[in-house]
């Protein structure tokens, strides 16, 4: 699916988006995290884990303090800053691409930013704290707005979805409108339908098959394939071969940005994949 280049506002500069798919290389710093096991919670090690994605070809990197996955329990704001100012200092003026901090706290958020952060992506699309997008508006940051089902302590018995890229597109949408009308720029703006965030298996599949249809709402689309479970034989387990297959299923149905753990691995399947969609 060709995609319409376009430009990604940002507090301090810009990302062009469109001609090829970007990268974004995700560094956990929580104890919980089912794709690290903690092992950059040491300021240090993550430092030299964001230094090595980027030389890995990520274009932006993404930090997360509080854990999302199935089964979480909330953290407190003092928690997630403990976990995430010293990676942040460490990590100011070292790199020369993007960071993202992924936060549904305005007032994380807003620390963040002093920082040097240049994007928020908010795991809850503006449901748990709203008042996030004030504070992205106030320092003309961009925005990722990711879709999740409930809360990960509920995701287990939450009913089934008849159309579950038709729930999300009008669910994006609102969360879309929400932050418009706080005064956020369209052009700050990325969408992200959040596989696996309150998702079975098989509505990961069809919100991956049905990609082309959030084309209807007016901002690119980011896809964070890794770690999700998808529909495949009943005797294969999750694997990274699968999910390099859906990181190349979204960039051919038209995904601007591919959120990833392992970027040297995906990395080359991905350029395979803008090859294609150029031609």
């Amino acid at each position: 699916m060709p995609r319409k280049p376009q430009e990604w506002k940002l507090r301090t500069g810009r990302l062009l988006l469109g001609e090829r798919t970007l990268i974004s290389g995700v560094l956990n710093v929580t104890p919980d995290s089912l794709a690290d096991g903690g092992r950059y919670v040491d300021p240090e090690l993550a430092f030299a884990r964001a230094v090595e994605l980027a030389e890995q070809g990520a274009d932006i990197i993404e930090i997360g303090a509080e854990s999302v996955r199935h089964g979480s329990a909330r953290i407190s704001e003092a928690e997630e800053l403990r976990r995430l100012v010293p990676v942040l200092k460490r990590l100011r003026g070292a790199l020369s691409i993007p960071i993202c901090v992924e936060t549904y706290k305005a007032a994380v958020a807003e620390k963040a930013m002093t920082y040097g952060v240049e994007i928020i992506k908010d795991p809850s699309a503006l449901i748990w704290e709203p008042d996030l997008a004030k504070v992205v508006v106030q320092h003309n940051a961009g925005l990722i707005i990711q879709h999740m089902r409930g809360k990960p302590d509920t995701w287990g018995k939450l009913p089934g979805l008849q159309d579950p890229a038709g729930s999300l597109i009008t669910e994006l949408k609102a969360s879309v409108s929400r932050a418009v009308r706080q005064g956020l720029q369209p052009q700050r703006l990325v969408i992200d339908p959040g596989l696996g965030m309150g998702k079975r298996k098989e509505q990961n599949t069809e919100i991956l098959r049905d990609l082309d249809r959030f084309a209807d709402i007016p901002a690119p689309l980011q896809l964070s394939p890794t770690g999700k479970q998808f529909v495949t034989s009943p005797t294969l387990d999750m694997s990274p071969s699968m999910w390099t297959a859906a990181a190349v299923a979204a960039v051919l149905r038209g995904a601007f940005i591919l959120r990833v753990h392992d970027v040297a691995a995906i990395r080359p399947a991905i350029l395979l994949a803008d090859e294609l969609v150029r031609g």
